[in-house]
């Protein structure tokens, strides 16, 4: 067994707004890292919400399929912690800490402790520079094992710090989906402000792997949850919301500033280490490994990926297929005809369609299609076009073949809330009203 490092860096609701997706947000160590490793251009999370992002990628499976259907502090958990990415490495001789947020065990339900890295560094609140300092303390120390290390930063999620000078909001792009205003342009300064903290706080974590003497010994994997968090990015189904940044550096062809434009997947990870390490592969993982793609051996990993929603601040069970072409979106509730405010974060440019447009009272339809050759910004629903009757059939079909696979219990019917979740406080409510549960009582949303 190769005796590789693993450094498993990730922040919060950042999509892909940095430097190396060519977007104008400076981020100077990630643009490095890119250029010493790879770059998917086209790499996607298993469901666009917090928890369940975190835990495709930590177990390998569908939010579905480990268990992992809502936020962890709001009563969602995973069905069997050992099925963790490190609880593989455990056995492979591996020791396994954490640096910053995980959002993968939370009371009441569980805690950190349940996932079971041997180490959880003592950072106190959500700072940057707390979390920094753990994990540069934990790489400069002796180790007799090859570790892996979790470092969870809280950047980019709101809320953002004040704007750095440098971020001159009158020079500012706003994201594809969101009107070019004032407002929005000054909320993404602070965006900018804030992804500058979360550079830089990589860099000296990257640093430090140097100097320890580590880096040509270890694989970072750099990555983050899901899309921005403004209206039909964050929690959305689009590749606004699915879209992530993946940066890999390491050995076993992770080199030379490769920019990989097929598709992959968040749950493609941990077969990877896998393969990477020569230990056997799970039965339950639902990936592939990134090594056929990244050595050459292949042009195209997956001809299709899925995703999903099912709750998050609220119930909005939806289900979506992609292909390089197509994009295909189901929503299962048919209880909730409008957009489900709740599920999307609280911020100015939600502020300003609310009090500006009838954007409330819209809804996304039942079952939405996307020719992302025509319409990248899935902007126009074909799914009532007879000319695309066939397609919308074929991905219908493609859909239930992965659920029924799966054994996505929405098949079923709906998913209930989990018992922590209806011991949540009744007496709050968000700036568009009350939280809403499956049951139709209002939940407090807590701080995160």
């Amino acid at each position: 067994m190769k005796k590789l490092n693993i450094l498993y860096i990730h922040s919060h609701d950042t999509g892909r707004y940095i430097q190396p997706h060519g977007v104008a947000v400076e981020t100077p160590n990630l643009q490095k890292l890119a250029e010493e490793g790879v770059l998917f251009r086209k790499a996607f999370c298993g469901a666009p919400t917090c928890s369940p992002s975190r835990a495709c990628l930590l177990t390998g499976m569908a939010a579905h399929s480990n268990g992992m259907f809502g936020l962890a502090h709001l009563g969602w958990k995973l069905n069997d912690y050992r099925e963790h990415l490190i609880h593989t490495l455990h056995e492979a001789g591996y020791t396994s800490a954490l640096s910053g947020i995980q959002h993968i065990a939370c009371p009441p339900l569980k805690t950190v402790e349940d996932i079971g890295y041997h180490e959880v560094l003592p950072v106190k609140g959500k700072g940057s520079k707390e979390t920094t300092d753990c994990a540069v303390d934990y790489i400069l120390r002796p180790h007799e094992k090859p570790f892996f290390l979790s470092v969870g930063f809280f950047e980019t999620h709101r809320e953002f710090p004040p704007v750095d000078e440098r971020d001159d909001p009158r020079y500012i792009a706003v994201p594809a989906p969101l009107p070019d205003t004032p407002e929005n342009r000054a909320d993404m300064a602070a965006f900018r402000t804030s992804a500058r903290i979360l550079d830089g706080s990589i860099g000296r974590i990257l640093q430090a792997l140097e100097s320890s003497g580590r880096a040509e010994d270890t694989l970072v994997i750099c990555t983050t949850d899901h899309g921005l968090a403004m209206p039909n990015m964050k929690c959305s189904l689009t590749d606004h919301g699915t879209g992530v940044y993946l940066l890999m550096r390491g050995p076993f062809g992770f080199s030379g500033g490769k920019v990989m434009d097929a598709m992959v997947s968040h749950l493609d990870i941990f077969p990877t280490v896998c393969e990477m390490l020569g230990v056997e592969k799970p039965e339950r993982l639902q990936g592939k490994s990134l090594l056929p793609l990244v050595n050459g051996e292949t042009e195209v990993l997956h001809d299709e990926l899925f995703a999903e929603v099912t709750y998050h601040a609220a119930y909005e069970p939806q289900r979506s297929v992609r292909t390089e072409r197509w994009k295909y979106i189901r929503r299962f509730d048919q209880n909730f005809k409008k957009v489900v405010l709740p599920n999307c974060d609280d911020s100015v440019p939600k502020s300003l369609w609310l009090e500006r447009t009838e954007w409330k009272n819209s809804c996304p339809g039942d079952e939405q299609l996307y020719d992302l050759l025509l319409d990248p910004q899935e902007n126009c629903n074909l799914a009532g076009v007879s000319d695309h009757a066939a397609i919308l059939a074929e991905l219908q079909g493609r859909l239930r073949s992965w659920m029924e696979r799966t054994h996505d219990p929405l098949l079923k019917g709906d998913v209930k809330l989990p018992e922590a979740g209806m011991m949540w406080p009744q007496d709050a409510e968000t700036l568009t009203g009350p939280v809403m549960g499956r049951d139709g009582l209002p939940r407090v949303l807590p701080k995160i």
